[in-house]
């Protein structure tokens, strides 16, 4: 690594490359490794049954999102290692060694063993490779954002690195396409239960290609003009933890950046590509392949709009239109997915009108059903009850029952009896909740509850209607945020202090969005009770965002 570093100063000697090249380079790789991320993200389900199958369906799903989010959970450390490693020894060097980390785990989860194979060992493992797929992503984004904007004349660094932006976009389609371009080829080969069972690494193996692309085209780059500026004038930090979060000018805007912008980056942009996903798969019931060519129209209407909003900044300063974003989201949530459930399933919001499903139950014997590691056992009358409704995508409300007394699952006027497995043989257990899972999956069929979506009923321009709407609210708030985030901070310390804020937004906060929604839904019984999590975090910078975030546009890089 210290070599790979090293070689980045070096490299000033030689002809800087154009701008559209450096554009070209670092939007290439960094597509790249959110192709490698969103491939995980994107086979939630077949990695819950893969190395997870020793659960039951709510814990193995839930224990999945969980991981997809670990990945997350490693990008501020790997922010805070390669934001160093750039402040003190050069842009390039850094975010090259992140691109050759990421790229090798993603090649490897698509070799690993799984559950039935391996036992623990293979979720084990899937850990470990997500962990350093989130640590490798931690020192990308600042590194590929600043080295852009470094590069860029003042009035252009939004529409130059809203590239780097759109990478987002271009990696999640990438990793859609080939998806589902293996779905297709695998089933009509090998039937249509050959991509669940080994047709699933086909995405992940596909990125030793994309690795080598990647690495050669990042082996052309000089360092950036700021950064070799600073250094043979011999201003660099000595140390970038010290001087980013121990003095307090720097560790304000830090904070700032993190609530007025972050924050809302985080919920609204994995809400808008991720949960929605989520939503329509595990509560609308719609066919995956649908789904796929769903989120990969929008996703490249939104390639399009991160360079529009990005020029806009330019012209008329970043904070409004973050702002427009953000606030559009804010108020777009809750109808935006009452509406996704009319257009993606109307037989299903039908049915809830018609006959509303209400869990009668004993508070005591109810759980909170939150458990990623997957050790706890929920086989009360009241866990039974609500996991199959949860699983079946079915809203219900709670209602108290006497001390003592088994649930009830009341289906409009049909009462169906739930039944405890505590202290039963696991065997013995499985028998009691498959009767008691029938026995509601039947009195929802009676009560026109759809198993599945029909796709013939989908309205297809109205879902797309919905995820348009939060593709331009994600877009006019990601496209303008390289450029802000680069402009709030001095080029000594500015990819150790963006870097963090950025990954704590779009770490903890956005990539927790699938798991702490759906969690959130299974322990309620409203399928949009979810909502909140990212709602609440939207609404923190909206208010922050107004009232305290500067307008950086213009802004000198060496002030």
């Amino acid at each position: 690594m210290a070599e790979i570093a090293a070689d980045s100063t070096d490299t000033a000697e030689k002809k800087p490359a154009s701008l559209r090249t450096v554009v070209a380079a670092s939007a290439a790789g960094t597509t790249f490794e959110w192709y490698d991320f969103f491939v995980f993200g994107s086979l939630i389900q077949v990695i819950s049954k893969t190395f997870f199958s020793g659960l039951s369906d709510t814990a193995g799903y839930i224990a999945a999102l969980a991981l997809f989010g670990a990945g997350f959970l490693f990008r501020p450390v790997g922010a805070l290692v390669f934001g160093r490693i750039g402040d003190k020894t050069g842009r390039k060097g850094a975010f090259l060694v992140t691109v050759m980390l990421m790229g090798g785990a993603t090649f490897a989860i698509g070799l690993l063993p799984t559950y039935a194979q391996a036992g623990l060992w293979a979720p084990g493992l899937l850990v470990l490779m997500r962990i350093l797929q989130g640590f490798a992503l931690g020192g990308e984004y600042g590194g590929a954002a600043i080295y852009v904007a470094e590069h860029a004349p003042p009035n252009g660094r939004g529409r130059a690195t809203s590239w780097v932006q759109t990478s987002a976009a271009f990696g999640l389609f990438g990793a859609l396409v080939v998806i589902l371009v293996t779905r297709l080829v695998v089933g009509d080969l090998y039937g249509p239960e050959a991509f669940d069972a080994w047709g699933w690494r086909i995405p992940f193996l596909f990125s030793a290609g994309l690795l080598a692309v990647s690495i050669w085209m990042r082996l052309k780059l000089t360092e950036s003009p700021a950064f070799a500026k600073m250094k043979s004038e011999g201003g660099g930090s000595a140390s970038p933890y010290q001087e980013s979060f121990g003095q307090w000018k720097n560790l304000k805007i830090v904070l700032l950046a993190l609530a007025a912008i972050m924050s809302a980056q985080g919920a609204v942009w994995y809400t808008a590509f991720f949960y929605t996903q989520t939503f329509m798969e595990k509560f609308l019931k719609v066919d995956p392949a649908t789904i796929n060519l769903l989120m990969m129209s929008a996703t490249a209407v939104s390639a399009i709009f991160y360079v529009v909003f990005g020029w806009l900044s330019d012209k008329v300063g970043r904070k409004k239109v973050m702002l427009f974003g953000m606030t559009l989201m804010l108020v777009a949530y809750f109808p935006g997915f009452h509406m996704l459930a009319r257009t993606a399933n109307p037989a299903l919001a039908e049915a809830e009108a018609r006959t509303p499903v209400v869990v009668v139950a004993d508070p005591a014997d109810c759980s909170l059903q939150f458990d990623p590691v997957g050790k706890a056992s929920f086989t009360s009358s009241c866990d039974i009850a609500k996991s199959t409704l949860a699983n079946a995508g079915v809203s219900y409300s709670n209602q108290a029952a006497p001390a003592g007394t088994l649930a009830q699952v009341k289906i409009g006027e049909a009462v169906v009896a739930s039944t405890s497995a505590s202290g039963l043989a696991k065997d013995q257990a499985k028998v009691v909740k498959t009767g008691v899972e029938t026995a509601i999956k039947a009195g929802l069929t009676a009560a026109g509850y759809p198993a599945k979506a029909d796709p013939a009923r989908i309205n297809i321009p109205g879902v797309f209607a919905v995820l348009f709407v939060f593709v331009i609210a994600a877009t006019a708030l990601f496209g303008p945020i390289a450029a802000t985030l680069v402009e709030l901070f001095p080029t000594r310390i500015r990819y150790t202090a963006m870097s963090l804020p950025y990954h704590i937004g779009t770490g903890w906060i956005g990539g927790f969005v699938p798991f702490t929604a759906f969690a959130i839904v299974a322990a309620t019984g409203n399928i949009y009770s979810g909502l909140w999590y990212p709602f609440a975090f939207t609404l923190l910078s909206v208010v922050t965002c107004f009232f305290l975030l500067p307008e950086t546009n213009g802004r000198s890089l060496d002030d």
